[in-house]
C-alpha cells in the first residue's frame, strides 16, 4: 500500500468510527507496524489533521473533520458507480473489490448532495448468467497484473476448434465483450497478433521473462490493424 493511501485510510477509519482508536487496532486494520501507525499519525497531526490522543492512549479524530470535497459532477459519480456495478457484474473477486474500495473512498469525501446518488442510483448492470463468475475469469486478475508489469504469459489454450496448444504471449491488453473478457497479444508461436478468449485458458503461468515495446510487436499496431486481428479460435 502506498503511504499517501494509508494516510488517507487512517484518516477514514477514525472518521468512521468516532471513538478512541489504539496504534494497535489501526495496524492491524492496515497490516503495518504500531511503530508506522505512531510515525504516520504524527505526520498528520503535523499537518493539522485534528487528531487527538497520544501514543499508548489511542487516537480520535476531532468532531466535524471532513477531507476536502472532490469535485465531480452529478453525471461523473453516476458514471464512477456503473463503472464499478459493471465490474461487479462481470469482474472477478480482486478487480470487484478493488472497485468497491474505490468507490468507497469517494464517497468519504463527497458532500451529501453527491453523495446520495452513490446510494440511490438507478443506472445498473444486469448480472452475469454465468453462476461462478470466478471460475469463468479465473485467470482475470493474474493477468491484469501482467499487463502492467510486462511480463509474458504461458499458457495452455483450447480454441474454438477444440485445438489444444501451449502459448508464450506478450499481454497488451483486455477487452470486454459481454459476457467475454477477450486478451489481446502477440503470440510468440504464431509469430503475429491473436486475441484469446480468457474462459478457454487452461492454465496460465506468469512468468519472469519481462517485454518491451519492440516495432510490430505493440498495442498501437495491434490497434492499427482490425482487419487482422484475429482471434485463435
Amino acid at each position: 500500500m502506498r503511504r499517501a493511501d494509508r494516510l488517507f485510510d487512517i484518516i477514514e477509519f477514525l472518521r468512521r468510527h468516532k471513538r478512541v482508536v489504539t496504534a494497535a487496532e489501526l495496524a492491524e486494520t492496515l497490516e503495518v507496524s504500531m511503530r508506522t501507525i505512531y510515525r504516520d499519525i504524527a505526520d498528520l497531526q503535523a499537518s493539522r489533521v485534528p487528531i487527538e490522543g497520544e501514543a499508548g492512549l489511542g487516537y480520535m479524530l476531532r468532531s466535524g473533520y471532513e477531507l476536502p470535497p472532490l469535485m465531480f459532477t452529478e453525471d461523473e459519480i453516476e458514471a464512477l458507480v456503473f463503472g464499478a456495478r459493471m465490474v461487479r457484474a462481470w469482474g472477478d473477486t480482486a478487480f470487484t473489490q478493488a472497485a468497491d474500495a474505490a468507490v468507497a473512498k469517494i464517497a468519504a469525501v463527497l458532500p451529501d448532495r453527491l453523495n446520495r446518488i452513490v446510494e440511490t442510483s438507478r443506472v445498473t448492470v444486469a448480472p452475469g448468467r454465468n453462476k461462478d463468475k470466478d471460475a469463468f475469469n479465473r485467470h482475470l486478475t493474474p493477468i491484469r497484473r501482467a499487463i502492467r508489469d510486462r511480463r509474458k504469459l504461458a499458457l495452455d489454450y483450447a480454441a474454438l476448434s477444440d485445438e489444444r496448444t501451449t502459448r508464450i504471449v506478450r499481454p497488451l491488453g483486455l477487452a470486454f465483450f459481454g459476457p467475454f473478457w477477450m486478451l489481446a497479444g502477440w503470440c510468440e508461436m504464431r509469430r503475429d497478433f491473436r486475441t484469446f478468449r480468457i474462459e478457454r485458458i487452461a492454465t496460465l503461468k506468469v512468468t519472469d521473462d519481462i517485454f518491451r515495446d519492440e516495432p510490430g510487436k505493440t498495442i498501437e499496431e495491434f490497434y492499427a490493424r482490425p482487419n487482422e486481428r484475429a482471434p485463435d479460435r
